[in-house]
């Protein structure tokens, strides 16, 4: 059985996360990037084709006789057209759960730096501004604590849980939003409420919802207005959960108090994105998931994907409901 990589660069960069598992599972061909142009090409060689992020459209499957399996090394698939996947009996295989504990520390990092300023004050004492204070100490920005705050979540899965029982061990009180809220974490202060509530009454509002019609812009300029003055806002979840925009003009105004984000709109970001020139903005390159035990979470499942499928009980399907028309 063929298996080839199309983009396989960012589970490995620096040979800390072999790809041995999965390459004694076949003839294995591993590419670190396949550019627009080439992945035809390069997808035509394949029995089972991984992917990451390089999109497989419905021109694309149409015109691979062969391929019978797709293995996507993520959770969102949207990458892939799963609806003609399925019309032509090519199950579409994700990742699941592999990233909780880093995407859930990655919150938890950039709300600490939101409150404390670790980094911006390294770079003062290493300017000198240290041996120029007057005094014994000095703090550029206000010095948050965590203790005592309300920790909003919106989307209340795996991830949305694990940031959830962080926060409670920083002393945090946890509000959470779930469309079917059910199994109450065993830890208190805790309860469920409805979405206006948790964006009202939370200090930090962190979200870990799926990108839909309905969550789009979930958070724009009518909702920042309901909620607390110097809220932060933290999302690792999906760029267009806000409206940059309106975002970005509650941090100038200072109706919002910051804003952590791993995820934008579109990445990498446009030179105008008004996020980039944003006051106590904080940024990360869509990394929260890449911690090197998820990654190797995820060569451990995609491996066991393709172990299922060659035994003729495909798992993790996204697009069953397609394969069974």
């Amino acid at each position: 059985m063929r298996i080839v990589v199309l983009d396989g660069h960012t589970m490995s960069p620096a040979g800390d996360n072999p790809w041995d598992a999965i390459a004694a599972l076949g003839d294995f061909t591993l590419y670190d990037r396949t550019p627009e142009n080439r992945i035809l090409e390069r997808a035509k060689q394949a029995d089972i084709l991984v992917t990451n992020k390089t999109p497989l459209n419905a021109l694309t499957l149409e015109a691979l006789p062969d391929l019978k399996c797709v293995i996507v090394l993520a959770t969102g698939y949207n990458v892939v057209d799963i609806e003609t996947a399925g019309r032509l009996g090519i199950p579409v295989c994700n990742i699941e759960a592999y990233g909780v504990n880093s995407v859930a520390q990655h919150v938890m990092a950039l709300l600490l730096e939101l409150c404390r300023g670790c980094g911006l004050h390294d770079a003062s004492v290493k300017r000198g501004d240290w041996n120029k204070a007057e005094d014994f100490t000095y703090w550029l920005t206000p010095q948050r604590e965590l203790t005592g705050m309300t920790m909003g979540i919106v989307g209340f899965g795996n991830i949305g849980r694990r940031v959830g029982e962080l926060a409670h061990a920083f002393g945090m009180h946890v509000l959470a939003f779930s469309p079917s809220p059910k199994d109450t974490p065993g830890y208190e202060p805790f309860r469920f409420a409805d979405l206006d509530t948790v964006f009202r009454e939370s200090e930090v509002v962190s979200l870990h919802c799926p990108l839909t019609r309905t969550t789009e812009h979930l958070v724009n300029a009518k909702r920042i207005e309901t909620m607390r003055d110097k809220a932060f806002i933290i999302n690792t979840a999906r760029g267009p959960l806000i409206n940059e925009s309106d975002v970005a003009a509650a941090l100038r105004s200072g109706k919002l108090g910051g804003l952590g984000t791993d995820v934008l709109s579109a990445e990498p970001p446009a030179k105008d994105n008004p996020l980039l020139t944003a006051p106590n903005t904080l940024i990360t390159p869509h990394l929260a998931w890449a911690s090197l035990h998820a990654r190797k979470n995820i060569m451990r499942m995609a491996a066991d994907n393709i172990k299922a499928f060659l035994a003729g009980s495909p798992i993790s399907v996204v697009n069953a409901a397609y394969l069974k028309k």
